[in-house]
C-alpha cells in the first residue's frame, strides 16, 4: 500500500497534463503513452537544471525559502508546494501606521530635572568623604557602574571620584574615563547634585589608601547607608570594586531623575568619538532619508554565552564551548529549550524575514552595529539579499579614518552607538547592556521607534514557515510584534530594567503646544519641556551611548529567538505563473482521486 501510495502521489505531478486532456479530448486518449514519456523527460530535465542552479535568486519580485534537498516524488511535492506558497516579497508588506515613527510619541517627553526638594551637593555632601568606583566589563556594563556611582556617592553624602574603567577584562581595552567621556562636561553638569573630582586628594599631606570592599547586587538605599557609610566615616575613602548594577533598580523618584541627568546629559563623548560618528550618521542620510540600524548581536562570544546550537556541528560545539569555559559560573543548557523560551539570537535570516514581515523593502538602508559576525560573509548572506543596501562602519569610513579607534573596542563601540542613536529605526538582536541602554534613550528622546523581537512567540513561527502563506506569516510577526515596537507605554511603569524603561523620568503631556520644539541635525526632530537649561539643546547629538558588544559575567539575560539552518534557495515553478497555491490545493483534493482511477495498479 505505501509504495503504491507513493506511486500515485508521484503521478499526480509526472502525469498532470494528461488529466486535463483527457477531460478536454477523450477521443486522443492513444496519445498517452507519447505524453506520459514526454512528462518524464521534462521532470528530469527540471531536476537536472535545479542542482545547476545559483543558492540565491529572485523572480518576480520574491526571494524564495525552500529546501536544498529532496529524495523522493513526496518530497519533492512537498517541497515545490512549500515554495510556491512560502514566497517572500521583495518589497515590504503593510502596517496600520507609519514604518519610522511611533504611535503618540508627541504626548510624551523625557523629564529629568530635579523638583526643589532634591538636596544639592553644597547641602548633601560632609567632608572628607570620597568614594572610588572600579568598573567592570565593557563600556555599556561600566556606564551602569558609572551612572549609580554618581548615585550611590549622592546617597552617601560623599564626594565622587571619577570612576575608573576596567581596562583587563576579556577584551582589554586601556582607554580611561576622559578618552571616552567629556571630564569636564561631566563634572560641571552634575555639579549641582554632587561634587565630583578627578583624583583623590592628600590627607593632612599624606596620600589616602582607601578601603576596598563591594556591595551585594542591587542594593538599595538603606543596603549603602547599612554596609558603606559607618565604613566611609571611619576610613574616609573607599573604593567600590566590580561595580556594575550594584544599586538596585528600585528607588525613589529623585534618584531616579538624577540617573537619568548621568545617563542622558552628564556623560558625553569625547570630540573626536562625536565628531567621526555623526560622519558616518550624514553620509548614510546622503543616501537615504531614512535609515534602519540592527545591533545583530551574533557574535562568538554571544552565541557560546547563549548556550543555543546553530547546526554547525562538532566544529561548532567544539569551538563555541571553548568560548563558553570563560564564565565558570555558567550551567550546562538545553539548546532547544533555550530556543523554546527565546534565549537564543535570531540569525541573520530569520532578522530579515521578521523586518519584511513588519514592511520594510528592499530598498531600505540598513547599518549593522556588530563585531566579527559567526560563520562570516556565508551566515550575513540571506540578509544582504533582503537589503542590498548594506552599511557598517568599515564600508562608510577609510582605514585611516577609523585607524584612531579601529585598535580599541569601546571607541568602536562607541562609533556604532552614535548611528543606532540617530537611526529612524534600532532593532536590537538581544537584550543585553547595549540593546537596554538604548532602548530606553531612544524612550526618553522621543519614542523613536525600537523594535525587539518577540522571541518566544517567533520560534514557532520561523520553525513552521514553510506550512503557511507569506501573507499569513507576515501577519502572525505583525501581531506578535504589537509592545515590542517602542511605542510609549509598551511596558508599564515600573517594571523591567530601569535603563530599558525609564518611566520615572517620561512624562505625559496632553497638551503637545506647551512644549518647545527642538531640532537637531539628522532630520530629527525632538521636544522638551519648557524651562530646561540650555544643556538640553542639542542633547540627542551631543550625549552619547558606548557599545561593547560583550557581556559579563554577572550578567545573563538574553531573550532572544530561535536558529534556522540559512537555506535560501532558487524560486522553481513546476505550473504556470496564473496558478497560486489555492489551485494546487483544489487540484489535490479534486483531480487526484479520478487520475488515480485511471492509473494502472
Amino acid at each position: 500500500m505505501k509504495n503504491r501510495k507513493q506511486r500515485h502521489e508521484t503521478a499526480v505531478f509526472i502525469r498532470f497534463p494528461i488529466i486535463l486532456l483527457f477531460r478536454r479530448r477523450r477521443r486522443i486518449f492513444h496519445l498517452v503513452p507519447f505524453l506520459s514519456a514526454l512528462s518524464g523527460v521534462l521532470l528530469v530535465l527540471f531536476m537536472f537544471l535545479y542542482y545547476l542552479s545559483p543558492p540565491i535568486n529572485s523572480r518576480h519580485g520574491h526571494l524564495i525559502i525552500s529546501r536544498s534537498l529532496f529524495n523522493n516524488g513526496t518530497e519533492l511535492r512537498k517541497n515545490l508546494l512549500e515554495e510556491h506558497v512560502f514566497q517572500v516579497p521583495m518589497g515590504g508588506g503593510s502596517l496600520s501606521r507609519d514604518l519610522w515613527s511611533s504611535k503618540k510619541s508627541n504626548f510624551y517627553h523625557g523629564c529629568s530635572i530635579a523638583t526643589n526638594e532634591f538636596p544639592t551637593a553644597v547641602v548633601n555632601t560632609l567632608p572628607n568623604r570620597y568614594l572610588l568606583i572600579a568598573t567592570s566589563g565593557g563600556l555599556n556594563q561600566q556606564r551602569t557602574g558609572i551612572i549609580d556611582a554618581v548615585v550611590a556617592a549622592h546617597i552617601l553624602n560623599a564626594v565622587l571620584v571619577i570612576p575608573k574603567l576596567d581596562q583587563q577584562s576579556y577584551w582589554k581595552d586601556s582607554s580611561n574615563f576622559s578618552v571616552i567621556f567629556d571630564v569636564n562636561w561631566f563634572i560641571s553638569y552634575l555639579s549641582k547634585d554632587v561634587k565630583i573630582i578627578k583624583d583623590l586628594p592628600l590627607m593632612g599631606n599624606k596620600l589616602v589608601t582607601p578601603h576596598t570592599t563591594r556591595v551585594p547586587r542591587k542594593c538599595n538605599a538603606e543596603c549603602y547607608r547599612t554596609r558603606i557609610q559607618p565604613i566611609l566615616n571611619k576610613k574616609h575613602a573607599v573604593q567600590l570594586t566590580k561595580f556594575d548594577y550594584r544599586l538596585s533598580n528600585r528607588l525613589d523618584t529623585e534618584l531616579q531623575k538624577l540617573r537619568c541627568r548621568v545617563n542622558y546629559h552628564a556623560l558625553k563623548f569625547t570630540n573626536p568619538i562625536i565628531e567621526m560618528g555623526r560622519n558616518l550618521v550624514e553620509r548614510i542620510r546622503k543616501k537615504s532619508k531614512h535609515f534602519l540600524a540592527l545591533h545583530l548581536r551574533f557574535e562568538s562570544d554571544m552565541l557560546a554565552f547563549s548556550g543555543c546550537y546553530y547546526g554547525g556541528g562538532e566544529k561548532e560545539r567544539r569551538e563555541l564551548g571553548k568560548i563558553r569555559k570563560r564564565w565558570k559560573t555558567l550551567h550546562t543548557r538545553n539548546p532547544d529549550k533555550e530556543r523554546k523560551r527565546g534565549k537564543c539570537p535570531l540569525t541573520p535570516e530569520e532578522v530579515g524575514l521578521m523586518l519584511r514581515a513588519l514592511g520594510f523593502g528592499n530598498d531600505v538602508h540598513i547599518y549593522i552595529a556588530s563585531g566579527k559576525i559567526y560563520g562570516g560573509e556565508e551566515t550575513l548572506a540571506p540578509l544582504k539579499a533582503f537589503f542590498p543596501n548594506f552599511y557598517t562602519k568599515e564600508t562608510l569610513a577609510s582605514k585611516k579614518e577609523l585607524a584612531p579607534f579601529s585598535s580599541f573596542s569601546s571607541r568602536m563601540a562607541a562609533l556604532d552607538f552614535i548611528v543606532c542613536d540617530e537611526s529612524d529605526v534600532f532593532v536590537s538582536n538581544n537584550n543585553g547592556n547595549m540593546a537596554r541602554m538604548l532602548a530606553g534613550r531612544r524612550r526618553y528622546f522621543g519614542h523613536k521607534p525600537t523594535i525587539r523581537p518577540n522571541a518566544k512567540k517567533l520560534y514557532n513561527l520561523f520553525t513552521n514557515r514553510n506550512n503557511m502563506t507569506w501573507k499569513e506569516f507576515a501577519s502572525r510577526v505583525q501581531k506578535h510584534q504589537i509592545g515590542f515596537m517602542g511605542d510609549p507605554m509598551e511596558v508599564k511603569p515600573g517594571q523591567g530594567e530601569f535603563h530599558e524603561n525609564p518611566s520615572a523620568c517620561i512624562c505625559e503631556d496632553s497638551n503637545v503646544k506647551a512644549r518647545e520644539d527642538v531640532t537637531i541635525p539628522g532630520n530629527t526632530t525632538m521636544n522638551f519641556e519648557k524651562g530646561t537649561d540650555s544643556a538640553y539643546d542639542g542633547a540627542r547629538r551631543s550625549f552619547g551611548e558606548v557599545s561593547d558588544g560583550h557581556i559579563s559575567e554577572d550578567e545573563q539575560d538574553w531573550p532572544d529567538t530561535d536558529y534556522m539552518e540559512n537555506e535560501v534557495g532558487i524560486q522553481r515553478r513546476l505550473f504556470s505563473k496564473n496558478m497560486e497555491a489555492d489551485s494546487i490545493q483544489h487540484f489535490l483534493k479534486t483531480e487526484q482521486p479520478e487520475l488515480e482511477e485511471m492509473l494502472p495498479d
